[in-house]
């Protein structure tokens, strides 16, 4: 070839189309190049004389190697949809800015939140958008396994290690590989077990239980919690050196109170995910009842919503979910809402604390009335948008 060899032409294909099987054909092949090739991007290297057997095998396997990428690819483009971070609130947008930061960098993370606010949901979609995405994603309940069985389940053990241990047993030290391993609810680890983890972290090295070869530790740790660790830490509960080891970069998910303008896109994505799931004609929310969902403070958070999105798909009848199919406590009668209004405005001690519990009040309803539009709101109010912004924020 005048200009450029076979090596030179397939890095200049391989670099404007990385995707594309590339079968070199040589006339003078040897190990070095064949290896070279294999290196640079090659799916096969066929030597000369030809043989057209030989090329068609070789061109079907490209072909079937080729649609298996296509399908990965897809397959890991669903993942990260199913994955992603539902909504448009500040609040939310401000966190999927944080993780298109953080996730692309080896950092380790630490996600705090609320019981059922979607720190595993954070967690899989940091893992996805990491250079680490192709290799596993190992998680650990640490709330769900007993203290005793912890050590055994993170670093495996060797047969006959211990009574139970009929055969050997990889760790999930050992399966996450040079993945990334994801430690939920590590606030109820013991004092014990975190310190046996803070040493791996620190030397990335360990022995099975019971084993004497040693195993390296090429993993990102993302680690999440529903309690304050810097308030366990002062009850004496969580290693402080553990917890500067874990908290590279913090992300908090907000609860769903907190970002109120996205229940009616998670409404609909629930009742589709729900009718599909079930075989059901897919229902709809009617507009009085969607506006009971805006005064409820859901503790539960988006696991709450889920749960009773499931529940009337399947137990309403009719197409539209009505404001009387929804139950208590999150239906309650005009009566039940003014009486615990009026209570709330009487509790305080001084005309000040009266006065802002009226205005927070009244704010909260005036923006569910009008779909959270901040300036629908401040007109139906009489105010200003920049007064309302900061009455909201100062409230």
């Amino acid at each position: 070839m005048p200009g450029i060899d076979g090596i030179e032409t397939l890095k200049e294909i391989k670099k404007e189309h990385p995707f594309i099987q590339v079968i070199i054909i040589t006339g003078h092949g040897t190990v070095e190049t064949a290896v070279t090739a294999t290196k640079t991007g090659a799916f096969d290297l066929i030597e000369k004389p030809l043989s057209i057997d030989k090329i068609i095998v070789a061109i079907n396997n490209a072909l079937n190697f080729r649609r298996l990428e296509e399908e990965n690819r897809y397959l890991r483009r669903k993942t990260i949809a199913k994955n992603s971070i539902t909504g448009n609130s500040p609040a939310i947008t401000a966190l999927k800015k944080q993780i298109s930061i953080a996730a692309p960098t080896d950092a380790w993370i630490l996600i705090t939140g609320e019981n059922g606010t979607g720190k595993e949901l954070v967690a899989k979609t940091i893992h996805q958008l990491s250079p680490r995405s192709e290799e596993p994603l190992i998680d650990l309940n640490c709330a769900a396994i007993p203290e005793e069985s912890i050590a055994n389940e993170l670093l495996g053990y060797e047969k006959g290690a211990f009574a139970d241990a009929t055969a050997k047993k990889r760790g999930k030290f050992e399966l996450a590989g040079k993945g990334t391993l994801f430690l939920d609810e590590i606030g109820d680890m013991s004092l014990k077990t975190q310190s046996k983890i803070l040493r791996v972290l620190q030397e990335k090295k360990f022995q099975r239980i019971g084993g004497s070869r040693t195993l390296d530790v090429d993993i990102r740790v993302i680690a999440a919690s529903n309690k304050d660790l810097e308030i366990e830490i002062e009850k004496g509960n969580f290693r402080e050196d553990l917890y500067y080891r874990l908290n590279v970069i913090p992300v908090t998910v907000p609860p769903l109170r907190d970002r109120l303008e996205d229940i009616a896109v998670l409404v609909e994505i629930f009742l589709d995910e729900y009718a599909k799931h079930n075989q059901l004609k897919k229902k709809k929310l009617s507009e009085d009842a969607l506006k009971l969902f805006y005064d409820y403070d859901w503790p539960g958070n988006v696991r709450e919503l889920k749960n009773l999105l499931e529940r009337l798909v399947i137990m309403v009848k009719n197409d539209t979910i009505k404001i009387s199919d929804i139950p208590a406590p999150y239906n309650r009668s005009e009566k039940e809402k003014s009486l615990e209004i009026r209570k709330q405005l009487f509790a305080g001690a001084s005309l000040k604390d009266a006065r802002q519990a009226f205005e927070e009040e009244f704010i909260r309803r005036k923006l569910a009335q009008n779909d959270n539009d901040i300036d629908k709101t401040a007109a139906a109010i009489q105010v200003t948008k920049n007064y309302l912004q900061k009455k909201i924020k100062t409230l």
